[in-house]
């Protein structure tokens, strides 16, 4: 089986064969000459054939395509999909700190406060929780300087203003329960792979949050998927779209962090698919992975720009009757040069292809048609819009403390409301104070306040006995 891409002026039909699907790919071309509607076409085709899709739908134009396949329309902020949230101790220090845009000082600082929330088994799910640990080691620096490591209220000072910015961008959002499943990303409907769009509108004002979280995504997806080797059709098809917003700026660490990820998942039975408008957006170690390739016109008119046309005709194997130099500059909309994998690997020479027209609709449909979708889609009860407040906090905690062999906490009763005071917490100071630093006159202070604090609830709890 294969995806047909579209066909050559001779009436050559050009495709990509399933079982090399996984191999990664390239689509790359200037703002207008026909990506979005490329990207429409293999996802139709890879529904077809019964293959999962997700792709992030950066101007809602690709919603169309649920006119012709099963889509699920997810959104960070809830608004035009089902909600995608996960906690601030799953998404990890150093995406968090790419996330927050910080140094490499302020993320050893990040990471310090994750480690701390671990060893206190008191784990942060959202941007809230982070900010009152942050708050608690500049309260406690002292301590967290002997046992972590070197920590400035500068530091910590930056990543507060750093975590406002994001709550401002909507970035709070993605934070909470019920956690995202990635396999729910893998659903199929009478035997066609459900096409998985990202509503991405909004995170286009916040570059950074959109980069990270379409990683997150990937490395979940290697995280949680077992590896299963060849096969003869990918397990999910992944579009990375506006992929330069990842690389852009990304540290080294991040980079070799993706480029690792991008070949090993491969054994999951994933192809991840990098949609910019330059190869040259892509790292040269990420870029050597990318076997299938479909190369949209590019516009070249500095020689800087030209330079990298050079680059792009000198990546496709050669063939005689197309001059890839001169046709990456004069196609049309919806042409593109392509080369992909055949037996053993081999890339095809590169073809000049009209690329093929998507069957469903060209364009978003009405928000009123994706509000249908959305109600009937059957994750709608596992992903809502709103939950419990108490109840989905106490569901992380439990679902962290299982995950690492520790005891679960019972779910406060009804005569112990939210905010009323219990007896462990009146207790609290005596189990805690030992921890503190006896040789400072602070840690002598908190203390004694501690120890006042405690007598006087006892008393209280007496008299009203």
């Amino acid at each position: 089986m294969q995806i047909d891409i579209g066909t050559t002026n001779a009436g050559q039909t050009i495709g990509l064969p399933l079982r090399f699907a996984n191999r990664h790919g390239l689509v790359t071309g200037a703002t207008g000459t026909g990506k979005t509607v490329t990207l429409q076409r293999l996802a139709e085709q890879f529904s077809a054939a019964g293959v999962p899709v997700f792709a992030a739908d950066i101007k809602g134009d690709l919603s169309g395509i649920a006119t012709n396949a099963p889509v699920t329309f997810w959104d960070v902020f809830g608004e035009k999909g089902h909600p995608i949230r996960t906690s601030v101790q799953e998404m990890g220090a150093v995406l968090l700190a790419r996330m927050l845009n910080l140094n490499e000082a302020q993320a050893g600082t990040l990471a310090i406060a994750l480690k701390r929330a671990e060893d206190q088994a008191d784990y942060l799910l959202t941007l809230d929780d982070l900010r009152w640990q942050l708050q608690d080691m500049q309260d406690d620096r002292e301590t967290v300087c002997q046992v972590y490591g070197n920590i400035t209220a500068a530091s910590i000072a930056t990543i507060q203003r750093n975590v406002l910015t994001l709550e401002q961008q909507g970035g709070a959002r993605l934070f909470g329960e019920p956690p995202f499943q990635i396999t729910d990303l893998m659903r199929f409907v009478d035997g066609k792979g459900t096409v998985n769009l990202l509503h991405a509108d909004g995170l286009m004002e916040a570059p950074k949050l959109y980069g990270t979280l379409i990683y997150w995504l990937l490395t979940e997806l290697f995280r949680k998927l077992p590896e299963i080797g060849e096969v003869e059709k990918p397990r999910l098809v992944f579009f990375f779209d506006e992929a330069h917003l990842l690389f852009r700026d990304a540290p080294k660490h991040l980079l070799e962090s993706v480029e690792r990820i991008v070949r090993l998942v491969r054994s999951r039975g994933v192809g991840v698919y990098f949609v910019t408008q330059s190869p040259s957006d892509v790292p040269d170690g990420v870029l050597a992975q990318l076997g299938n390739r479909i190369q949209h016109a590019l516009r070249a008119y500095t020689p800087k720009e030209q330079r990298f046309v050079t680059a792009a005709a000198r990546a496709f194997r050669p063939n005689a009757g197309v001059d890839v130099e001169k046709a990456v500059l004069e196609m049309g909309l919806g042409e593109a040069l392509v080369s992909t994998l055949i037996d053993d690997g081999v890339p095809t020479p590169v073809e000049r292809v009209k690329v093929g027209m998507p069957k469903g609709q060209i364009g978003p449909i009405s928000d009123i048609q994706r509000a249908v979708k959305i109600e009937q889609s059957a994750l709608r009860v596992t992903y809502p819009a709103m939950v419990e407040g108490r109840r989905h906090v106490w569901e992380f905690q439990n679902r962290q403390r299982t995950a690492r062999g520790l005891e679960t906490l019972p779910f406060p009763t009804a005569s112990e409301p939210a905010g009323a005071i219990t007896m462990k917490e009146v207790l609290a100071p005596l189990t805690r104070m030992p921890q503190r630093p006896r040789n400072s006159v602070r840690g002598q202070l908190l203390w004694g306040i501690g120890w006042l604090a405690t007598a006087g609830a006892l008393m209280l709890i007496v008299a009203v006995l």
